[in-house]
């Protein structure tokens, strides 16, 4: 196929969609719409007739235009309806093609005043005809999108509704309105898979053609506009809440940016213009400003405000208010022991758990989690989280020194758990937190929190909370560490398995039983205030559901088959939706993410869990029937070279793809990472270049781990096979034999 096929064949096709452009008489308008038409769409051509500045009304523009794609084999019908008379401009669309798919309001006029010779009609028709045109236009499409479950919408802004502009203030107040309507109903239909963007577009037009010079208006084309259009409003595009500025060629997105600003009242104290005048500078200093990309974002200083006041640990003193801190006043908090603790608890809170993350009777294999007469009472495995998350809730995180930090905008960012054995059905453990590392991500901080629960003196589990505090990075520290578990991205591939499961209205209400309190997950008060419609469910619940899921599809429901698990929390939950979780089988390594059906939204994504072999530590004997052998090999081998990994490194230096076969094709890629940070086993390719490349079967491959097979031997007869730098595979015995002792 040439590549001019190959570029038809990936071309993207609106066959079918019907698409709606208001103010398509010429301009943008007539750019969208012959766009859209050129690519098997069904086109409402919409335009009222009349000038720039919105006097007088005709057809014969929208008509040139629909005759302009009629002549090309396009199909499209004409409408000369005000965008004022919403119901009427869409009806057009539904009695000439039965639906509509993709709505751009597009249509606009000027009535360019300054602003003390801005007339009421002036003002008013500039709101009339853009944003009370896109209201009404968008509102008659709306129920249609929602009962298809789709639709595209483009809002259309510009930059002086975004930065101001002389003599436009009636119609950069509308355009500004323009953005706030649509970066609503971005939020409102995502559910229905409906997406709104908006775009500021600089191109020549009747409207600008008397505001720019001519060799200007025509070096501004619409066609350099229309392409970004089409992609918005394409099926496959998942943009959704977007500000784009566009024009001659050139794409940028916009977003909103905000200091880090300063708390300026005292606990029983009036607030003071002076206390404001002091901070004003911090106020107004943009070195370490944030992003806040919705509402919950945003609105959550207001938490830090309460919490921080009510509590007296914010004074309006400047000298309080520090820059974020320097890395060397984190030398006294790595490694720093909180005080240990003690977690109990009986069959009652393993059941209670096992409620709060979805297990129920309806499904007879569950009963070994709720019912404590069952022969085979078992406490899930990811209730080792439970145990350990005291070190979290009794505010020890206060008492880490050199951490002058804002703990009122902690988020908990990823959670691994490892279990060393399964957890008994009640008990008594031991726990033991320390802050493993501090690391600066520039818009926040997070601390690496490492706790061991151990049952006398046996260790039981291992948690790893990356916790991220908002706003409190930019100090120059480092912004990774080898000794944080690291979250690995899901196959590119359609998942092998998929588990749903709805999530009641008493989710979060039931899973805090379990211990976290946080008014969030119960109080509308309270999360109305942080920013959301409605209480949230704690992200360790939908971590539970996740884990169950994969634990049952994988496992049997076998808890000795849970080894660890790692997650990395993306977007909340509300109880009552469905969680669904995706999962790819790579060996025992079950890599999975968790979306909200309704919506398609990734809530936990980077994940992954790793299993036992269902025969326990044997290699020999796959745990099902047509697993790899070396699959379990290489877990073991990234398991003993845990501890030692840094002195490997050292010495080795290279990375080593491993290609398994199976009856001649590959079956399974794993890497050796010996080069970075203290090295890591993974399955896939090497995420960067591997210095040596090896092809052997999965029985080979046993047998030289064995000792039954050389390797210089299966070489020469052609039983392994290798590229890259093959001396290096001379230290692959180092490996497998001093260091792994296999």
């Amino acid at each position: 196929m040439s590549a001019q096929a190959g570029l038809m064949a990936s071309a993207l096709r609106f066959d079918g969609r019907v698409v709606l452009v208001t103010g398509a008489g010429g301009g943008l308008g007539r750019a969208y719409a012959l766009a859209f038409a050129e690519r098997g769409a069904l086109v409402v051509v919409n335009d009222l007739g009349g000038d720039f500045k919105g006097v007088g009304k005709g057809s014969s523009a929208a008509d040139k235009v629909v005759e302009e794609i009629r002549k090309k084999g396009g199909k499209a019908v004409a409408n000369y309806d005000s965008v004022e008379a919403g119901e009427k401009v869409v009806k057009a669309a539904l009695d000439a093609y039965g639906r509509i798919d993709v709505v751009v309001n597009n249509a606009g006029i000027l009535r360019d005043r300054s602003f003390t010779r801005i007339s009421d009609e002036d003002w008013d028709i500039i709101q009339r005809v853009h944003l009370r045109g896109s209201f009404q236009v968008t509102r008659a499409a709306w129920d249609h999108m929602k009962k298809q479950n789709y639709g595209r919408i483009i809002m259309t802004s510009s930059a002086s509704g975004i930065y101001g502009n002389f003599g436009q203030a009636n119609y950069s107040a509308a355009k500004l309105g323009i953005l706030g309507l649509a970066n609503t109903l971005a939020i409102e239909g995502r559910r229905n898979n409906i997406h709104c963007n908006t775009i500021a577009p600089n191109a020549g037009s009747r409207m600008t053609q008397t505001v720019l010079p001519e060799d200007i208006v025509e070096a501004l084309k619409p066609d350099y506009v229309a392409p970004l259009v089409l992609w918005l409003c394409h099926e496959t595009c998942e943009e959704n809440g977007g500000l784009f500025e566009v024009g001659a060629g050139w794409i940028g997105k916009l977003r909103w940016e905000r200091t880090l600003g300063a708390i300026v009242r005292e606990r029983n104290k009036a607030m003071t213009p002076e206390a404001v005048k002091a901070n004003w500078k911090k106020i107004c200093d943009f070195s370490n400003a944030t992003t806040p990309q919705s509402i919950q974002e945003s609105t959550s200083g207001i938490l830090e405000v309460l919490q921080k006041v009510d509590s007296g640990g914010m004074s309006a003193n400047p000298t309080s208010q520090a820059a974020p801190a320097a890395t060397s006043d984190f030398a006294g908090a790595v490694g720093h022991k909180l005080p240990s603790f003690s977690s109990a608890y009986t069959e009652l809170e393993s059941i209670m758990y096992a409620l709060g993350v979805g297990a129920s009777v309806k499904n007879p294999s569950h009963l070994k989690f709720v019912y404590e007469g069952s022969a085979d009472f078992s406490c899930l495995p990811t209730f080792g989280v439970i145990v350990a998350q005291k070190s979290l809730m009794d505010g020890g995180l206060a008492e880490i020194p050199g951490l002058s930090v804002n703990f009122a905008k902690v988020l908990h960012g990823e959670q691994y758990l490892e279990l060393y054995k399964p957890l008994p059905r009640a008990g008594k453990l031991k726990c033991e937190a320390v802050v493993a590392d501090i690391l600066d991500k520039g818009s926040g901080l997070v601390i690496i929190m490492d706790v061991h629960s151990y049952s006398e003196k046996e260790l039981i589990c291992y948690n790893q909370f990356s916790l991220f505090l908002v706003g409190s990075g930019g100090f120059g520290g480092k912004r990774t560490s080898d000794k944080v578990k690291v979250a690995v991205a899901v196959p590119n591939r359609p998942p092998d398995a998929v588990v749903k499961d709805a999530t009641s209205l008493n989710q979060a209400a039931l899973y805090r039983l379990s211990g976290d309190w946080n008014p969030l997950h119960i109080d509308p008060n309270f999360a109305s205030i942080a920013g959301f419609e409605k209480p949230i469910l704690h992200g360790l619940c939908t971590f539970g559901f996740s884990g169950r899921h994969i634990l049952q599809q994988y496992a049997d429901n076998d808890v000795s088959r849970f080894k660890a698990i790692k997650a990395r929390f993306a977007k909340p939950v509300y109880p009552g939706q469905t969680l669904q979780t995706e999962m790819w089988k790579e060996g025992n390594r079950i890599h999975f993410q968790t979306k909200i059906q309704e919506t398609g939204d990734i809530v936990i994504s980077n994940a992954y869990v790793d299993l036992v072999p269902a025969s326990g530590a044997s290699a020999k004997t796959p745990s099902k029937a047509g697993e790899l052998q070396s699959a379990l090999v290489f877990g073991e081998i990234g398991r003993r070279l845990k501890d030692i990994g840094p002195e490997v490194v050292k010495k080795v230096n290279a990375v080593f793809e491993w290609h398994i076969t199976r009856g001649g094709d590959t079956a399974a890629k794993w890497t050796i990472d010996l080069k970075s940070g203290s090295g890591e086993v993974y399955p896939g390719p090497a995420r960067g270049s591997a210095d040596t490349t090896i092809i052997i079967s999965d029985e080979d491959f046993l047998d030289v781990v064995l000792g039954k097979l050389d390797p210089q031997k299966a070489f020469f007869s052609g039983k392994l096979k290798a590229r890259g730098n093959i001396l290096l595979s001379q230290k692959l015995q180092m490996i497998l034999k001093d260091y792994a002792k296999l």
